[in-house]
């Protein structure tokens, strides 16, 4: 069967056999003529753009409302397709109406997915950028590309915050916040961050942090397929608190000489990440969390922050508990990284292990993370680093960003093309015939990211 697409009558589209199972008690010849209209409207835009329902919702693969069905869909475009659709709900209605209880579900076997210019505005999402110092520009324009020859429904929202570039100042940090209000989800470089004193204790990034209380850094440790490191098959999580700890900003100089730095630990802001911590752990599966501190010496601040956790940790009886020293933990992560699973901590610590975690899989280059509050997420490199040394010589690695970018499509529910730039990412890593310097090559910057765009065609039937 062929129709014309909206609002363009020369250009033509197939939608092939479409089975529809109906849930309810009504023959189904009795529903055919007024879900017609309805089926050929909503089809193409469930399938293309989803609406940003809970996350839960597409991770157990199903609507709200909806049973499971068990269907693969064939097409040009491969992976699986699942479409839904609403009796009664008329095409000017707004997505809103989608969320009401789902009388029919749909298998299509043929949906069209169209390159981004046929996007509709209002459908796309608004991300915030920020592309940072260094290298960061470059792997914001990979980003890009890669979204772009990927027909992603993302709009970019972008903003300039550099403290070396002199573009940082307050007006310009409540432009970022202004617009992260809007779009909830950001994209972001390493804002770097000069050790010279200039009358403020607390950095741009330290201050964007705290507006939009990220109180949730999360780094994911996995072997990338294919590249072979000093350990294999690591699959670990480092959450760490970055609202408080020791990156407080609260320095002075009480006497001559004599400089003190105050940590800040407190009980609120420690249950809460102890929670988000086990809540992390139940909702992907994992058996274990360790509360990494140093408790022997900071007997009262790190050992609020143990004692919070076991008493989140009495909560969630289906997982263990342990703890450990930090410089114990730094030996055994070298020593033998595979008895971790989830490790939760404070601020430095976590900044510490972060990296010390990225270098046992590859690096900086290779590793993505994420922050969290209760209303905003913030997907960036999990190892921050401007890798100033390389800006202009188009030699940086994409991987983490593009990772993360993927990451960030998963969380506003664009499953299909997370997959497909993620998929993309790793088959250019596993068959190794593209890698820059950091992972032993001789590669560019632009041929990582053409060997990527290259590895998307198929999914497009390009």
């Amino acid at each position: 069967m062929q129709r014309e697409v909206l609002g363009d009558p020369g250009r033509r589209e197939t939608l092939a056999h479409v089975s529809v199972e109906c849930a309810t008690l009504q023959p189904l010849h009795l529903l055919r003529r007024s879900l017609l209209l309805e089926l050929r409207l909503h089809v193409y835009a469930l399938a293309v753009r989803r609406p940003a329902w809970p996350a839960a919702s597409w991770l157990s693969g199903r609507l709200p409302g909806t049973r499971r069905r068990s269907s693969s869909v064939s097409g040009a475009h491969g992976g699986r397709v699942w479409a839904a659709l609403i009796s009664g709900v008329k095409p000017a209605e707004s997505l809103a109406a989608l969320r009401r209880p789902l009388l029919c579900g749909l298998r299509s076997s043929a949906v069209p997915l169209h390159k981004a210019e046929s996007v509709r505005a209002e459908g796309a999402f608004q991300v915030t950028m920020l592309p940072g110092d260094g290298v960061g520009p470059e792997l914001m324009h990979a980003v890009k590309e890669v979204f772009k020859a990927a027909s992603v429904p993302v709009v970019f929202d972008e903003h300039h915050l550099s403290e070396v570039q002199n573009t940082a100042s307050e007006e310009k940090l409540d432009e970022v916040v202004d617009s992260m209000k809007e779009s909830k989800v950001a994209i972001i470089g390493k804002i770097h961050t000069p050790m010279e004193y200039k009358g403020d204790l607390a950095s741009y990034d330290m201050r964007l942090r705290r507006k939009l209380d990220l109180f949730a850094n999360v780094v994911h440790v996995k072997s990338l397929p294919g590249y072979k490191t000093r350990h294999n098959n690591l699959d670990l999580v480092i959450i760490r608190e970055q609202t408080e700890g020791e990156y407080s900003s609260l320095e002075h100089e009480s006497a001559t000489g004599v400089i003190e730095c105050l940590k800040i630990i407190t009980r609120a802001k420690s249950q809460r990440i102890a929670k988000f911590a086990f809540d992390y752990a139940t909702k992907l599966g994992r058996a274990r969390v360790t509360a990494v501190h140093k408790a022997n010496i900071m007997k009262l601040g790190d050992g609020l922050f143990l004692q919070c956790c076991e008493e989140v940790s009495k909560l969630y009886t289906k997982i263990k508990f342990d703890t450990m020293i930090i410089d114990n933990c730094c030996m055994q992560l070298v020593q033998n990284p595979y008895q971790f699973d989830v490790l939760v901590m404070p601020n430095l610590y976590g900044n510490i292990i972060d990296n010390l975690a990225a270098g046992l899989v590859g690096g900086a280059g290779v590793v993505p993370g994420e922050s969290y509050s209760a209303e905003y997420a913030v997907f960036e490199m999990g190892a921050r680093h401007p890798f100033a040394q390389a800006v202009g010589r188009n030699i940086a690695n994409p991987t983490a960003m593009l990772l993360s970018a993927a990451n960030m499509l998963r969380h506003l529910n664009l499953e299909f093309h997370a997959n497909i730039i993620s998929d993309a990412v790793k088959k250019v890593i596993k068959v190794g015939k593209v890698r820059t310097r950091d992972m032993g090559g001789y590669s560019t910057t632009s041929d990582f990211i053409k060997s990527v765009i290259d590895n998307l065609h198929p999914h497009y039937g390009l």
